[in-house]
């Protein structure tokens, strides 16, 4: 291998990494950047190694990422149609609106909203979660402070309800399928990143006391559609179960859970020839895949060329409780999936405990800036007023939040994990 091809797939690596973070200065999507300098680095990865055992190790290095990286993809998929189907349908907007009185107290809301935020982002993906939720934030016609207020534990809550199922977050799935975790591992987060929200929602709540008038609609409930969220809940619950006991992949249960979908559709649904529910595949966020691609590409050629070794330094330097939490801190600025698949890809070896730690941090630390997730990026294209300064005004109260759950997750990690 030439000397020169080192430091060049670093340069890619890190070009891939500036066009995600500026992706808004450049309009050039993080998902193209990140597949051009992913596939390119691989190419080049092959023209320039030697015949033989060489690229032999090569070829098998790739096909082993390939497969990581279908499994990802296709549970991924399998989750995105259940989740475009039911929002199309109205379906996650009128759970919203049953669950809601008509009227509330302004503090009482605040608390619900972190709440559900909360528990539908460990459901459902953290794009779809956070247009939902925005949309009974500007509903409200609150202040522009308030409003601030609400988004800002919008995004900390969704952020945070991913972190306990797989079924929440990119990177929680990322650490499970690595094998680092168990399913019931991933659930002792839930009671720390719920004490989280609920303590940012008490520093936000101050100096709020009025009340409010939340604008329900009345929308009509078509059968098939509440039996298709009935399959989803089921299949969610068949996956942890199935995995526990059994062992069965989660990217399994889910593809039976979809195609059972699909049959119900078919002979339930008097519109199925009209609205056929295989044309929701379609409607996913194609764009999130091909990012992901790109991203584990990337990685994948980091640790053939060792450069993930710092990585790992980064653990020898300190405790790992230290580096997790400055990894979470990073995620605010960086993507928080690159960082986690560096992680997972430099070979470091972790207690349980320490594993829970990262799952936390990566998942919740994107929340200190507006930038730091998908969440805060969608938040921001909606809600008139919120900027990256106007966002740092909560951003602190995030950090204690923030803090006070990771601080919490070590303690249980290491009581009941060790």
């Amino acid at each position: 291998m030439p000397d020169f091809l080192t430091p060049l797939l670093v340069g890619f690596a890190v070009l891939a990494l500036l066009g995600i973070v500026f992706e808004e200065q450049t309009r050039v999507s993080k998902a193209e950047v990140t597949l051009f300098f992913g596939t390119l680095s691989w190419v080049l990865l092959f023209v320039f190694t030697e015949n033989g055992d060489p690229k032999a190790v090569i070829n098998a290095e790739l096909a082993e990422n390939i497969g990581e990286i279908a499994s990802l993809w296709l549970y991924l998929l399998a989750t995105m149609t259940f989740v475009a189907y039911l929002n199309q349908k109205g379906m996650i907007e009128k759970l919203l609106y049953l669950l809601l009185p008509e009227r509330i107290g302004e503090r009482a809301l605040l608390f619900a909203t972190g709440v559900f935020c909360f528990f539908l982002s460990s459901l459902v993906d953290n794009i779809t979660a956070t247009l939902v939720s925005i949309a009974l934030v500007l509903s409200l016609k609150l202040d522009q402070p308030k409003t601030l207020r609400f988004v800002a534990l919008v995004v900390f809550s969704i952020n945070s309800g991913g972190a306990a199922l797989i079924t929440g977050d990119v990177t929680t799935l990322m650490i499970f399928l690595a094998g680092k975790l168990e399913i019931t591992d991933f659930l002792l987060l839930t009671a720390p990143a719920l004490g989280a929200v609920l303590l940012l929602s008490v520093f936000l709540s101050i100096g709020m006391s009025g009340e409010l008038t939340v604008e329900t609609r009345s929308m009509p409930v078509r059968g098939v559609d509440v039996g298709i969220g009935v399959i989803f809940l089921l299949t969610i619950a068949a996956t942890l179960v199935g995995n526990v006991f059994f062992k069965i992949p989660p990217v399994l249960s889910f593809l039976t859970g979809l195609a059972i979908m699909f049959l119900v559709s078919r002979f339930v649904d008097p519109e199925a020839m009209h609205d056929p529910v295989l044309e929701y595949i379609r409607r996913i966020e194609f764009e999130t895949l091909l990012f992901f691609l790109g991203i584990l590409l990337i990685v994948g050629v980091l640790k053939e060329l060792h450069v993930l070794d710092a990585v790992s330094g980064l653990y020898v330097l300190m405790p790992a409780w230290v580096a997790n939490y400055l990894v979470g801190l990073a995620s605010s600025l960086v993507d928080n999936v690159p960082l986690t698949a560096a992680v997972l890809k430099s070979g470091i070896d972790l207690t349980q405990s320490d594993w829970m730690g990262l799952t936390y941090t990566a998942g919740v630390g994107g929340s200190l800036l507006i930038v730091g997730s998908a969440a805060g990026i969608v938040a921001m294209s909606r809600v008139p007023g919120l900027t990256f300064a106007s966002y740092l005004r909560y951003a602190w109260l995030s950090w204690l939040a923030f803090t006070a759950g990771y601080g919490a997750v070590v303690v249980l990690g290491r009581g009941l994990l060790g």
